[in-house]
């Protein structure tokens, strides 16, 4: 029988996760996974409403906060998932993406969703990084 890994959970404090019951990372073992993350100042208010460019790097860095709580950065990010709500604008979406992964680009998914969880909230990024044994 083999041990399970450890956990270490990451909180945002984001208004919705003790309401919902999430956590805005996970570290099991060598994976991390990053649960869905929009683009809120720390008032909790969305940043740049109608930016989605802004936006867009608002949730890439507070992705890069989680994963370094957790002893990693965007260089050991494999995986991410854009659910946007405007896919005609996968360029200013997409522009802050190569930014922020450059060298070490991810797999990735852009998906255009209904709404998110504040009306004014144009993108949510999850993300899955990978930490080595």
């Amino acid at each position: 029988m083999t041990t399970p890994p450890k956990i270490q959970r990451v909180y945002s404090h984001a208004p919705w996760e003790k309401s919902i019951g999430y956590c805005r990372a996970i570290k099991a073992g060598n994976m991390i996974f990053v649960t869905g993350t929009a683009p809120l100042n720390a008032d909790g208010s969305t940043c740049s409403p109608g930016n989605p460019y802004a936006q867009a790097t608002r949730c890439i860095n507070l992705l890069k906060y989680a994963l370094l709580e957790l002893g990693a950065d965007l260089s050991h990010v494999v995986r991410t998932r854009m659910f946007v709500t405007d896919i005609s604008l996968w360029e200013e979406y997409g522009r802050a993406h190569a930014e922020a992964f450059g060298e070490h680009p991810p797999a990735t998914s852009m998906v255009e969703v209904k709404g998110l969880i504040a009306p004014d909230m144009m993108i949510e990024i999850e993300a899955d990084a990978y930490v080595g044994s």
